[in-house]
């Protein structure tokens, strides 16, 4: 009863409602996690239902012919392959920072891959698991080149855009406390208009994750030059896929699609030359390419699942370079364990 009175609130209680409705959401997912069946119902339907931004270069952001590109939209993508056989069949479904976990514990999606940060909270309050990381990243500042700033501790007193529901809200705000510091914050929801707000001056810095602000330039062209994003990263933000929990064995093959992606740029697997991996006699080849093992039997796919993947969505640094690399962002500590960065995969055997 209090949540169908929460829900016709909602409306007129804004952001107090929409925290009961999350609430009465996580609740109806609680009850059901036993029994759940995502993978059933994906195929059933012949589609993927997969939560994304839909509006931030680089992550996922339709081309000029409606095609939702980025490294989220392929992190959907994988899955699909995975599960289905075929990468686009995808339906993709756009959501904000405030009523993303609303979608998913809900069911509108199957999970989410939309710039979203692994904490403890999320994952022990809302009914949600993070199954990978697609990006590991950090809470940065952008400002105007012509307002002279070069750190963020040229920001005392100053006006801050923010979206509210995210973890840069609290980012923020630790940071200006902890260094004793004042400002404003300038919160809007919608991602367009806030970024609308700090072009049109209505604030001083512009603040969200270090990969968003840099994605937010490149789309300036040739006006990109008028922003700088300041050198101080102030938050860890590990971005990556998510599930609702309970239903473990969508949540192995979230997970596993992104280390088989891992696992093939290490053995040298890609797109274009999967297919002379055929007859390889490396072990750990023979794994990974289904002709050996019961990887895809136990995961409930198919044995070349693995290579569905590779062939139709690329490795983890083919999607990096296709997807992010155009940013100007270098890939540092998302490279491979194996090139000094903290993208590691454990066997696949």
């Amino acid at each position: 009863m209090l949540c169908a009175m929460m829900t016709g609130m909602r409306a007129a209680l804004g952001r107090v409602a929409l925290g009961v409705v999350a609430l009465c959401g996580m609740a109806g997912v609680a009850g059901a996690q036993g029994s759940a069946d995502t993978i059933g119902a994906i195929r059933a339907r012949g589609a993927l239902l997969c939560g994304v931004a839909g509006v931030t270069a680089g992550f996922s952001l339709p081309d000029s012919q409606g095609v939702m590109r980025g490294l989220d939209a392929d992190g959907c993508r994988i899955v699909a392959a995975a599960i289905l056989g075929d990468a686009n069949k995808v339906r993709f479904i756009n959501t904000t920072a405030t009523n993303r976990f609303t979608a998913l514990q809900s069911g509108e999606v199957d999970m989410l891959v939309r710039n979203t940060t692994w904490t403890l909270g999320r994952e022990a309050a809302l009914g949600l698991e993070f199954a990978s990381i697609n990006f590991y990243d950090g809470t940065g500042f952008m400002v105007k080149a012509a307002s002279g700033v070069t750190s963020v501790r040229g920001l005392d007193g100053a006006t801050v855009c923010v979206q509210p529901g995210s973890t840069t809200e609290l980012s923020l705000t630790d940071y200006f406390r902890v260094h004793a510091m004042r400002f404003t914050p300038l919160v809007i929801e919608n991602l367009e208009e806030l970024r609308a707000a700090f072009i049109n001056g209505r604030c001083d810095a512009f603040t969200t994750d270090a990969s968003s602000l840099a994605a937010f330039r490149y789309t300036q062209g040739e006006n990109a030059s008028q922003y700088v994003l300041l050198p101080e990263i102030v938050s860890k933000e590990p971005l990556g896929s998510v599930v609702r929990k309970g239903d473990w064995k969508f949540f192995d093959i979230v997970r596993w699609a992104h280390f088989a992606q891992l696992t093939a740029e290490e053995l040298g697997i890609t797109s274009q030359n999967i297919e002379t991996f055929r007859g390889n006699t490396n072990p750990e080849v023979q794994r990974f390419m289904g002709a050996t093992g019961d990887l895809g039997r136990s995961l409930g796919v198919s044995p070349d699942w693995a290579v569905q993947i590779v062939r139709q969505v690329g490795n983890f640094g083919e999607m990096w370079e296709r997807n992010i690399t155009p940013l100007g962002v270098q890939r540092g500590i998302n490279n491979l364990w194996t090139r000094g960065g903290l993208q590691y995969a454990p066997p696949m055997r």
